[in-house]
């Protein structure tokens, strides 16, 4: 498919992360872009005021009338329920129809990609290599699948020949990419409900790296089985992070790398997790041929992204923390990062879990990972895709955990449930609709402070 001769773009889930990346892109590159989702929310209010036609009804009536089979894309996400009627009429008329990860594999296929895959940390470390090409003055465009504070967007860049792409293990949506350079941050048990056991997801991340035809332009942890350019934190590896310190609340490094040491880099982001990604980040560049100056300045300039250990409220007082932790691993990684900068402080974590599948797939882990928080608070799970399944709820899920501060709550008395906690440091942790509540709370804690 030549992507040239199409003048529209249709996207059936335009509000979703990943494929309001795709809206911006194709808006930037001239075309007529228009797309249904289920409910408005803040990433649909940026891309309607960005010129794009978004709607909120599954009407056939609705469709663009200059929208015609010959002309027009269509994209869908995997969201969307068969029994969608515009997604059917297209489907009957023949119009092309593909997927997200499909028609990123067509923006990539003569481009030189860079592919960020792994079950955690594929959106900070996808921004910050994003972050340091582009600044590098590199002709990139990377899309991203969260909101990058220094671009108030989940598209970095323009560029026509360099992409950056987080290679997305649902669905085994990655095998759609080329990738020329790739990284892989975690291979974690996750999206059981699509593979079945770890040992298909392992399998699936095998036939991925397998697309790098030289293994030195695949960059992998230690840990994982895949072979190529390791990195670590304080341990012997191709690339390593040593003499890492913190310095008014940033991590400061040094690099190891094949050609010698590198010396002072500075991140903001806090978390061990963060730091690797970051490393990933570094080892890309450097093997790509960026100057260690240009990667050490992005870095160093690189403020984060939205809903990723997002601070909202940073006072002597009171810190409150955003993230979209999902899995265990991740909420862990959370904890061990506001344990190491507000050591012996009170923390409080909300939790919103995500999809049914997933609690019931890692409960255990989920319980001792939020049991280690000193006051958690629970709502209710957030279905996403999928119809409830009996016995998992989130009640259920507390009684898992070992901690006695716990409770569950409505959403609708989540506001006053945390105003009424004593706890110096509160994180709300998922990858729900609890993004969208991220202002309210704000606005209550502000006014209980003052």
């Amino acid at each position: 498919m030549n992507l040239n001769q199409i003048h529209n773009v249709f996207f059936v889930g335009i509000g979703g992360i990943g494929m309001s990346a795709l809206a911006r892109y194709f808006k930037n590159i001239g075309k007529n872009v228009s797309g249904y989702d289920k409910t408005p929310t803040i990433l649909t209010s940026e891309l309607i005021e960005n010129g794009i036609d978004i709607h909120f009804e599954d009407s056939i009536a609705l469709i663009p009338s200059n929208f015609y089979a010959e002309n027009t894309l269509v994209i869908i996400t995997p969201a969307v329920p068969k029994a969608h009627s515009q997604w059917n009429y297209f489907l009957e008329r023949n119009y092309k129809v593909l997927k997200r990860a499909e028609v990123l594999g067509l923006i990539t296929k003569d481009t030189f990609c860079f592919a960020v895959a792994g079950t955690h940390g594929k959106t900070t470390t996808s921004s910050i290599l994003g972050h340091i090409l582009f600044e590098s003055g590199a002709d990139v465009t990377a899309f991203i699948g969260g909101i990058v504070e220094n671009y108030n967007s989940n598209l970095i860049g323009s560029g026509k020949t360099v992409t950056v792409v987080e290679a997305d293990e649902f669905d085994r949506s990655f095998l759609h990419l080329h990738p020329n350079i790739a990284c892989v941050t975690s291979m974690d048990a996750d999206h059981l409900d699509i593979y079945g056991t770890s040992d298909e997801i392992e399998k699936s991340f095998v036939e991925f790296a397998d697309k790098i035809a030289d293994s030195r332009n695949l960059i992998v942890t230690k840990d994982l089985p895949l072979e190529g350019i390791t990195v670590a934190v304080n341990e012997t590896a191709t690339y390593s992070a040593v003499n890492v310190r913190i310095e008014n609340s940033a991590y400061v490094f040094d690099v190891v790398t094949p050609k010698g040491t590198l010396k002072d880099f500075h991140f903001a982001l806090p978390g061990r997790h963060n730091l690797m990604n970051a490393l990933m980040a570094i080892a890309m560049a450097d093997i790509y041929g960026t100057s260690t100056a240009a990667i050490a300045s992005a870095l160093a300039s690189f403020k984060g992204i939205r809903r990723r250990f997002s601070y909202q409220i940073k006072t002597d007082d009171l810190v409150y923390i955003d993230d979209y932790a999902h899995h265990p691993t991740e909420i862990n990684a959370v904890h061990q990062a506001v344990r190491e900068l507000y050591p012996g402080k009170k923390v409080l974590a909300i939790f919103q879990p995500h999809l049914f599948s997933r609690t019931n797939d890692f409960a255990d882990d989920f319980a001792k990972s939020l049991s280690a928080f000193d006051e958690t608070i629970l709502l209710e799970i957030y279905p996403a895709r999928e119809l409830p399944m009996e016995g998992v709820t989130s009640t259920w899920l507390m009684e898992k955990m070992e901690s006695g501060n716990k409770k569950l709550v409505a959403k609708e008395n989540l506001i006053a449930a945390i105003v009424e906690s004593d706890a110096a440091i509160i994180v709300t942790i998922g990858a729900g609709d609890i993004g969208e509540m991220v202002g309210t709370i704000k606005k209550a804690l502000n006014e209980k402070e003052n």
